[in-house]
């Protein structure tokens, strides 16, 4: 099941919860069961779901609860997911002091070399200087390849040279001679096997001393991108795996957490020729968009993110901070008015009795 199909059954199911009262059980009951079996079809995996859905039922079994019981349902679920799909680090660029080399890998049909011309445009966007180096010596247009998805936007570097480590050398070498701050590797993409891949791009890796090694992976394998992505960090210890074609995937979910369990950082982009996008997973922020929350909280916003957006911004990293802090504040208590709001709607009115 697609994510915006996903997106829609659960949206749907929380709608009616609210507009539920927390007597109505079977109601309730039947939500939950519409919210978990939207779950397992995104590909999330059993066990996670199965706690889930324990600690939801014992919410709607309550007798009293102090809230909407489909309000402390969402709770529940946007902290076990968050928790469930958090990798541990996020997968942020830091800022232009020095140039970054990054190095790219993937198995063979994952759309690698097109990924990492995208990569490079994006960047180049945000205001960086990328350039492409070319160290696929295997295919014998690969040259012309990555030149074609660069679409004249971002140089490229690319030679008759047959060792892939001297290649990526010399066009490292040449882009910093040209104050370039953002240089992409692009590797062979040979390999069926992800093993003999890593084994292989471990011992190029040694001769480029790359910033950041990305490993391209397409999200139709789902929950099997485990093994992947664990023996991806066991190799590369400064690693970042791209997860592509997230949208219109019924197995991207699946893949996620996997990734997520693999303590992998990641990055979510798209394969197809309009999308541009490259976005660090945040777990919180891509919980909440599953399941339909408009309200912002700050909460979904990491440290790392917090440090990206005071680098960009020239402001001092407390300042943003506090920002944060004040606004998560107010935005708190806008929420717990709304909740009072609709609790005191909920209930009967009182009856009054005139004296005759």
């Amino acid at each position: 099941m697609a994510l915006e199909e996903m997106r829609g059954r659960i949206g749907r199911s929380f709608e009616e919860m609210h507009k539920t009262s927390n007597k109505d059980w079977m109601r309730l009951k039947s939500c939950l069961d519409e919210i978990t079996c939207a779950l397992l079809d995104a590909d999330f995996p059993r066990l996670a779901v199965d706690e889930i859905e324990r600690n939801s039922q014992e919410i709607i079994n309550l007798p009293r609860a102090s809230k909407k019981k489909g309000k402390l349902i969402y709770e529940v679920m946007l902290a076990k997911l968050s928790s469930k799909l958090d990798p541990g680090k996020s997968a942020l660029i830091r800022g232009k002091l020095e140039p970054s080399i990054v190095m790219f890998i993937g198995l063979r049909g994952v759309d690698k070399t097109k990924t990492c011309a995208k990569y490079a445009r994006y960047h180049r966007k945000k205001g960086f200087r990328p350039a492409l180096v070319c160290a696929d010596t295997f295919r014998i247009d690969a040259f012309v390849r990555l030149n074609k998805a660069a679409k004249n936007e971002v140089p490229v570097y690319g030679s008759y040279t047959t060792d892939p480590g001297t290649l990526a050398a010399e066009g490292i070498a040449k882009f910093k001679n040209d104050k370039r701050d953002l240089i992409i590797v692009d590797t062979s993409d040979r390999h069926k096997q992800y093993s003999t891949l890593f084994e292989e791009m471990r011992l190029l890796a040694e001769s480029m001393n790359p910033a950041r090694v990305v490993y391209v992976m397409d999200s139709s394998i789902g929950q099997a991108a485990f093994d992947q992505a664990q023996a991806f960090k066991q190799c590369f210890t400064r690693g970042v795996v791209i997860i592509t074609n997230i949208h219109g995937n019924s197995k991207a979910c699946g893949a996620i957490s996997a990734v997520a369990a693999a303590k992998c950082p990641m990055i979510l982009a798209e394969t197809g020729e309009k999308r541009e996008d490259f976005e660090a997973f945040e777990a919180e922020a891509f919980v909440r968009s599953l399941l339909k929350l408009d309200n912002p909280n700050v909460t979904q916003m990491s440290k790392e993110r917090m440090m990206e957006i005071a680098e960009a911004s020239k402001v001092d990293v407390k300042q943003v901070v506090q920002m944060m802090i004040t606004f998560k504040i107010k935005a708190k208590g806008v929420m717990e008015l709304e909740e009072r709001s609709r609790n005191e709607s909920d209930r009967p009115p009182k009856l009054r009795f005139s004296n005759v």
